[in-house]
């Protein structure tokens, strides 16, 4: 019985050679689906992201990662932080990353 294992076991791996591509298909096709559709989808969020910080400009309303809501009012330090009015006497210096959104609507109203 153990003679009959080893010829199976012997027999089995002669054929073989030839599909070191095919075991490595499942892997390959794994970050191929983890690319199409972690990364890209990603990397285009980001994108999007860093156009709308770049178009941030006087007088926008926004609204801040916080929830801090306000206008700008003016920049400093190369553009990189925002000074933005919350109320009547208050402003605030906040960085351009942390703008979460832009409010279109209230600027646009106005």
């Amino acid at each position: 019985m153990v003679e009959t294992l080893y010829a199976m076991a012997g027999s089995g791996s002669g054929g073989e050679g030839g599909s070191a591509f095919l075991s490595f298909l499942p892997l390959i096709l794994i970050v191929l689906v983890m690319y199409l559709l972690i990364l890209r989808p990603q990397a285009r969020k980001q994108k999007e992201r860093q156009k709308m910080l770049d178009l941030v400009k006087k007088g926008d309303d926004i609204v801040t990662a916080g929830g801090i809501h306000g206008k700008v009012v003016g920049t400093k330090s190369d553009d990189k932080v925002l000074v933005i009015k919350v109320d009547d006497n208050v402003k605030l210096d906040v960085d351009r990353s942390a703008v979460a959104s832009i409010n279109r609507s209230a600027a646009a109203s106005k």
